[in-house]
């Protein structure tokens, strides 16, 4: 009886798993980064013009075939050329992945950088601001209220929507980890009746959501230009850019894992 001889089925090892996710990963967030956009349709043609050189050699249609089998060698450099910007956005997509907790802290790092020159900026020529940020309890009710806008946080950005007479001047803004989600949102007033009497609208809008939420709330005075922050309730005003820069630290290193315990503030009261 003739021996039957199977194919050596390759086995399954770790370095094998391993690759075969690493290549999935990099499909994956190319095709999160082409979809929508014109590349999709070029991704589209590609795949078109595969379909029909196959239909080629099977047809056995040699004219057609031997033109798609000449274009062949230069497909590597027109994709190249045609997707450049998509691969630089596929690097900096994977350069922002929290690897090893490195990404997360530049990440935190610049969102705290650029608030901080805004909040500066906005000081100087006392442009009145507020600003909240997300932690772990969500936010999304508040930002459903106001203007969508899902941006990289920037102090250009920050700035224009506060700028006086802007149609986003009045309202919030709320940042949700490194991107700012909405502008001109509504948010609740503290029913504190001290703080009624003696603070504006926005300070007491910043006291209300921290009163509702973990988040924390940046506000910057109109009439003085005075920096004030709102955690938990409290508002500590008239604060200078580095005790700023402690508690934005502090705030966004906690947020998605167990919070710090932070001091009390220093102020209980809000300033008249």
């Amino acid at each position: 009886m003739p021996q039957i001889l199977l194919p050596d089925i390759p086995k399954l090892t770790i370095t094998s798993v391993i690759d075969i996710l690493a290549v999935a990963y990099l499909i994956y967030q190319f095709i999160l980064i082409v979809r929508g956009r014109r590349a999709a349709h070029i991704l589209s043609g590609i795949w078109v013009l595969a379909i029909v050189y196959l239909i080629a050699v099977w047809a056995k249609l040699e004219l057609l075939r031997s033109v798609l089998a000449g274009l062949a060698p230069y497909t590597a450099i027109a994709l190249i050329v045609m997707f450049q910007s998509e691969i630089r956005r596929l690097l900096a997509r994977i350069g922002r992945s929290r690897w090893l907790g490195l990404g997360g802290q530049l990440e935190r790092r610049e969102v705290v950088e650029e608030i901080l020159l805004a909040l500066e900026q906005m000081a100087e020529e006392k442009t009145g601001a507020l600003i909240v940020v997300e932690r772990d309890i969500g936010l999304r009710t508040f930002i459903e209220s106001g203007v969508a806008l899902d941006a990289a946080v920037s102090r250009d950005l920050i700035c224009a929507i506060f700028h006086q007479g802007g149609p986003l001047h009045d309202g919030a803004v709320i940042i949700q980890g490194d991107r700012l989600s909405a502008a001109a949102c509504f948010l609740p007033l503290t029913m504190n009746p001290v703080m009624q009497r003696q603070l504006g609208t926005r300070h007491r809008a910043a006291i209300g959501v921290t009163e509702e939420t973990d988040s924390l709330a940046l506000v910057v005075s109109e009439e003085t230009g005075r920096i004030s922050i709102a955690s938990r309730g409290d508002l500590e005003p008239d604060v200078p850019l580095e005790r700023v820069r402690e508690h934005l630290t502090r705030h966004t290193s906690a947020r998605r894992r167990k919070a710090e315990p932070e001091p009390e503030p220093r102020w209980k009261q809000a300033e008249p």
